[in-house]
């Protein structure tokens, strides 16, 4: 395991999962009910188990999001090591939970590791293993595939990225051009120049009518235009020294 999913949105969500899953076994299946416990204490212990496991897990996600901001890498150390301090965490938390007023548990510390939260860990790990490998799942791959849309529901155009050339001003159009089957195509989307600047930062302005994709850029022509794939562009005085830089 190389990756690490840190969005907050996705391990949210397997909070939630691993927050109901713990309920609904707990309540249903009572891995450690001895028949004494009445029918409000269970609830009580398997939806706080439960809040506890999701708040537990949430804090989780933000330790190893900001660990992961600061190394950069993961691996299967790291993730042992996640999984074991979110038990930490939860097993100070439950075990607080249950000696609290609201339960009022009778199990002292060593009792209670044995006899109750073995069990609640030998019905997560599992259940935390694959959400966990799932998650890697959810990262999003490097974006290659832009699209242009245009002020009309119509004016969409979906190309690669590698494949885009240049950026025209057509008045209240702009004109794309892009490799397509080998040859340079256009179309024409109802937008500005200034929106697509905005929409698609890596483009280069050379000219107030102009953006290229800098990875198109071939040669000069002369002191005013250059050439890219397959298409010669004029070149203004203001944007000159940018492009001398590529």
């Amino acid at each position: 395991m190389k990756q690490l999913n840190i969005s907050i949105k996705h391990n949210l969500i397997v909070g939630l999962l691993i927050a109901l899953w713990l309920f609904v076994f707990a309540f249903i299946i009572k891995p450690f009910d001895d028949g004494t416990i009445n029918f409000r204490a269970w609830f009580l212990i398997s939806f706080g188990f439960s809040v506890m496991a999701f708040l537990c897990y949430c804090l989780l996600t933000i330790l190893q999001r900001n660990l992961y901001k600061r190394i950069s890498r993961w691996n299967i150390s790291l993730e042992i090591a996640s999984i074991l301090l979110f038990y930490l965490i939860y097993f100070i938390g439950v075990y607080t939970f249950y000696k609290s007023s609201i339960l009022k548990g009778g199990y002292n510390f060593s009792e209670f590791f044995s006899i109750i939260f073995i069990k609640v860990a030998l019905i997560l790990t599992p259940v935390i293993i694959l959400a966990r490998r799932y998650l890697i799942k959810l990262i999003p791959l490097p974006e290659d595939v832009i699209t242009f849309r245009g002020e009309n529901r119509l004016d969409v155009l979906k190309i690669k990225k590698e494949d885009l050339v240049c950026v025209s001003n057509a008045q209240n159009y702009v004109e794309i051009f892009y490799i397509e089957n080998g040859k340079l195509v256009s179309k024409l989307i109802r937008s500005s120049l200034k929106k697509v600047q905005e929409d698609f930062d890596f483009l280069m302005q050379i000219h107030r009518s102009h953006l290229i994709n800098p990875v198109h850029f071939k040669s000069w022509r002369n002191q005013n235009t250059i050439i890219l794939t397959q298409i010669e562009l004029p070149v203004s005085k203001n944007y000159k020294e940018t492009l001398l830089a590529l």
